[in-house]
């Protein structure tokens, strides 16, 4: 009897598209990589996460920066604790195995049961570092030249990869992917989500906030728009803050929740008042409790 194929069909704090939960079971069909692509703010990594409870599945999580290198994904060798365990320690040093650690790609290789790994923000590391992982991910093994021995994954991981589209990826490692651009949500796809996390928020004060927010991110001038997880926040510090649904629109409280640069509060606040930008004309506090 053929195998049942795995599906993801969402889970109860995560609100997915049809489009993208086709997206991420022809991956798993596939046996391929998911590359997400989005704005910051839209749920790529929540994703994730929404995967592995979905599926009840471990999660392993390999948060990229710009330092991070592709080996430090397979395993470590500690030649410093051997060194250290040669000199003072009591440790047989001749077995290296001690001393390899795994990364969490070899983490994910290792585990009996299949796992959810979740290679977060791949854009921000160098542009070599998609390329260093083909043969892995492709292949499910990676070589450790120090014991000789060759890792291969005991059940193959679904990998899910997140990228902000700081910087292109390489065409070798997107051939390899199933892709998906997670679109910023409308009014009617964003109140779901909201209402994920705040499902008992007033109905004036939702509409209010959500108006205010698209009216925001809608403004030309603004760097930094105001995302998916910070408008979650506002909502919240609107309600902790005791704030009436008709004063949103008018006064913008709170805005260092949604505005994480001065330039975008100059913005906002030239906008309020209906006026030219001109700093020296306001005071060393011109936000009141904006901030």
């Amino acid at each position: 009897m053929a195998k049942e194929m795995l599906q993801y069909r969402g889970s109860s704090d995560y609100i997915v598209s049809d489009e993208l939960r086709n997206s991420v079971n022809i991956a798993m069909a596939l046996k391929k990589p998911l590359l997400i692509k989005g704005e910051p703010g839209t749920g790529k990594t929540m994703l994730a996460e929404s995967i592995a409870k979905g599926l009840d599945m471990e999660l392993i999580i390999w948060n990229i920066k710009s330092t991070t290198k592709a080996q430090e994904g397979l395993y470590v060798y500690d030649t410093v604790q051997r060194l250290y365990d040669s000199q003072f320690g009591e440790s047989d040093v001749s077995d290296i195995k001690q001393y390899i650690k795994m990364g969490k790609l070899g983490e994910a290789f290792i585990r009996d049961k299949q796992v959810v790994l979740l290679i977060d923000e791949i854009d921000k590391a160098d542009l070599e570092f998609p390329n260093d992982l083909l043969w892995e991910l492709d292949q499910m093994s990676f070589y450790i030249p120090e014991t000789k021995e060759t890792i291969r994954a005991k059940q193959r991981p679904i990998v899910i990869i997140t990228s902000n589209a700081e910087k292109e990826l390489p065409d070798a490692f997107l051939r390899r992917c199933i892709f998906h651009y997670i679109a910023f949500p409308d009014a009617e796809a964003m109140e779901k989500i909201v209402r994920v996390h705040h499902p008992n928020v007033e109905k004036k004060l939702m509409e209010q906030a959500m108006e205010a927010f698209y009216a925001i991110r809608n403004m030309n001038d603004i760097q930094k728009k105001p995302s998916t997880s910070e408008l979650i926040d506002w909502i919240q510090a609107l309600v902790v803050g005791g704030i009436s649904p008709d004063k949103i629109r008018k006064d913008y409280p709170f805005m260092g929740v949604l505005l994480k640069k001065n330039e975008d509060l100059d913005v906002l606040l030239d906008k309020l008042q209906g006026k030219t930008k001109n700093k020296s004309s306001r005071g060393s506090n011109p936000y009141g409790y904006y901030r």
